[in-house]
């Protein structure tokens, strides 16, 4: 198997209790659109995309302080590929996961 998609695997057994809120909401088309979770994009691991929209969420914790020119390097080559990135920190999912999927919804249509 390829070591990205074992990478993923691994990802999705281990997500954070965000990554879990909003997948609740966006996992078996509940926004119209199937979404992936923790797929590999390039030498990328995304936290959730839309292939049909095109739409890339991003889930960012404390650790993407300390990375965000990685991130800007990262979301530059995804945006290349075509793709429209959302990023939500941690706190955002938890404390206001309303306003997340009004964004959402907004970025699907």
């Amino acid at each position: 198997m390829d070591e990205s998609l074992i990478r993923a695997k691994t990802l999705r057994k281990n997500a954070t209790d965000a990554e879990l809120q909003l997948w609740r909401y966006l996992r078996k088309r509940q926004l119209g659109v199937k979404f992936r979770q923790q797929q590999p994009l390039g030498h990328y691991i995304v936290d959730f995309v839309s292939f049909e929209k095109r739409l890339i969420i991003e889930i960012d914790g404390g650790q993407h302080q300390e990375q965000a020119e990685y991130d800007e390097v990262r979301t530059d080559w995804l945006k290349q590929q075509g793709y429209k990135v959302l990023r939500f920190w941690n706190n955002q999912v938890l404390n206001e996961i309303e306003a997340v999927l009004e964004t959402i919804k907004v970025a699907l249509n």
